[in-house]
């Protein structure tokens, strides 16, 4: 591709869009080696560009050998037309969960920078009563962001296990192996990581093409959640995340059925 002519004001924005079509328009994913032969740019510079698209949730990286696909902001515009409304079609799951439990239930969806909370049933203890929804909290230190990790479903920005409190610093391959007991086990959990006294446990919601769109959680105060509990916890979750994946399939087929 001829490499683009602009004013120097928009020359970053130009190459950043002309990696992105890159990506986006390759049937497969693509490798920054590609990119910069395809486009003409210095390494340098595409290196750093990508990152900014990363950073952005534009672009993802597939696996170890770190190849370039569309990332989740573009993967949620290409399915909106076809998405249900996913806090409507949770709501009866996590008042179901807030009554068996007890404790405060979210549910939440991977964002470029962080998990994003879109819905919520409250604890009825006072103690634990925090409204989240709204809120965006880190990938490494939650129990939603572990379980979207662990799917694929999301990807931690450059530098995050870096970024963080003394207590929540982590070897990545201590990281890496929590997350595939999650995957093992079907649920996360975060103990005094997210903040000191909040415990929390989560499982992902898949969506028709097996892909893992969201995590449904049970927080409350460590004081509440021995391991015994977060145990129990985790195999409610993993039941109700089930329940609500397949009605996420069920609501995707009659939507189609419904556009046929």
């Amino acid at each position: 591709m001829r490499a683009m002519t602009s004013s120097p004001g928009t020359q970053s924005i130009d190459r950043a869009a002309q990696l992105l079509v890159q990506v986006v328009e390759n049937s497969e994913p693509t490798s920054v080696a590609s990119l910069v032969e395809t486009t003409g740019l210095p390494k340098s510079t595409t290196s750093r560009l990508v990152r900014a698209l990363e950073r952005q949730g534009l672009v993802q990286r597939d696996g170890a050998r770190g190849s370039l696909s569309p990332g989740p902001v573009l993967l949620r515009f290409a399915r909106r037309d076809a998405e249900v409304d996913l806090p409507a079609l949770a709501h009866d799951t996590l008042r179901r969960l807030a009554a068996e439990t007890g404790e405060t239930i979210n549910l939440a969806v991977a964002g470029p920078q962080g998990v994003e909370q879109i819905a919520q049933e409250d604890s009825r203890h006072f103690l634990g009563g925090t409204n989240w929804v709204g809120r965006r909290v880190p990938y490494h230190c939650s129990a939603n962001g572990k379980a979207l990790l662990a799917l694929g479903a999301a990807r931690l920005p450059d530098g995050d296990l870096e970024r963080v409190t003394p207590k929540t610093i982590v070897d990545r391959r201590e990281f890496d192996a929590e997350l595939k007991a999650v995957r093992t086990r079907g649920y996360a959990t975060a103990v005094d990581e997210l903040e000191p006294g909040l415990s929390a446990v989560a499982a992902p919601v898949f969506g028709p093409d097996r892909d893992a769109v969201a995590a449904l959680s049970v927080s409350g105060p460590t004081m509440r959640m021995s391991s015994a509990r977060l145990e129990e916890l985790g195999a409610l979750l993993v039941h109700h995340a089930a329940e609500l994946s397949a009605l996420l399939d069920h609501d995707h087929h009659e939507a189609k059925r419904g556009a046929a």
